[in-house]
């Protein structure tokens, strides 16, 4: 198969409690990436602020903005100067009392090529994102850029093989995980590799899965209470078709990565390993039930 080489961009940050220095250390990186060859750059989950959802205040839904609006004007403007293509995740302002975790795509000319809503919503400690988040309402989406068909899922959404799998058969040939994930500082020891492996894991198997690159880009840094908070685990990562990682970021720094991946090689992957061949679609109907108790 002829070579189709795209160099993607990952951009692993520490955040502020400040909008315009969170701004401006998304765009340093994604200079940075540029510079180094990048195609194709994603910055990590919520990046224009600290991850706001440790607790549950109302004040914090002043953060949230429309989609589109002023951020991806400013990052689109970004990318037609770069001649890159952005993945940017925002908190978005749909109306008074109804808002979602959003990812919007802006394509290399800088037009805005549209957005995916955050589809599963956590509760867990320390992530209470119900009471922000509303469940997306657009489905699971691929967006056709100048350097690939970009299937964009967030956070949560990579533990479920659902979201990975109907994104791939709508013609995804990279998913991107934009991310805030950590650990809770006093589980750290007992369950912290356990935890980051787990996490690691179930992203590679999507791509072996799907005959897909996965990109899943973290923040991190210590974030919220000095005694307890979430230590943001960073470890961005790129890995192909096989699952295996062809870059990963460290775990306590800030990173720019940039890694060559060939998406002619897609086809030769889902060739040998034929799954979307092999599936049984006629004997899934349940998959759709809540739990199969009868």
């Amino acid at each position: 198969m002829a070579a189709q080489q795209v160099h993607l961009g990952v951009v692993q940050l520490r955040l502020t409690a400040e909008a315009a220095e969170n701004d401006r250390r998304a765009e340093a990186g994604i200079r940075e990436a540029a510079a180094r060859g990048a195609q194709i750059i994603c910055l990590p989950e919520l990046f224009r602020s600290l991850y706001f959802c440790q607790r549950e205040d109302h004040d914090h839904f002043q953060l949230a903005e429309p989609v589109p609006g002023p951020s991806t004007e400013r990052f689109g403007q970004l990318a037609r100067e770069l001649g890159v293509v952005l993945i940017v995740s925002l908190f978005e302002k749909r109306a008074e009392g109804l808002y979602h975790n959003t990812a919007a795509v802006l394509d290399a000319d800088g037009s805005y090529l549209g957005k995916y809503r955050k589809m599963h919503i956590p509760d867990d400690p320390l992530f209470y994102e119900k009471f922000y988040f509303t469940p997306g309402d657009l489905g699971f989406k691929v967006f056709p850029s100048r350097f690939g068909r970009l299937g964009v899922l967030i956070c949560w959404d990579q533990w479920y093989p659902e979201g990975a799998r109907l994104t791939a058969l709508r013609g995804a040939d990279i998913l991107f995980y934009p991310t805030a994930i950590g650990w809770h500082p006093s589980e750290k020891a007992a369950h912290g590799a356990a935890q980051h492996q787990s996490w690691e894991l179930i992203q590679r198997s999507h791509g072996v899965a799907n005959g897909c690159y996965v990109v899943s880009v973290n923040r991190t840094g210590h974030e919220g209470d000095p005694e307890g908070g979430i230590e943001f685990w960073g470890q961005s990562f790129v890995s192909d078709p096989q699952g295996t990682i062809l870059a990963l970021a460290p775990v306590d720094a800030p990173a720019v990565l940039v890694v060559p991946v060939d998406l002619g090689k897609l086809d030769v992957q889902r060739t040998h390993w034929p799954f979307l061949r092999d599936r049984r679609i006629d004997a899934y109907a349940d998959i759709t039930r809540r739990f199969i108790d009868e």
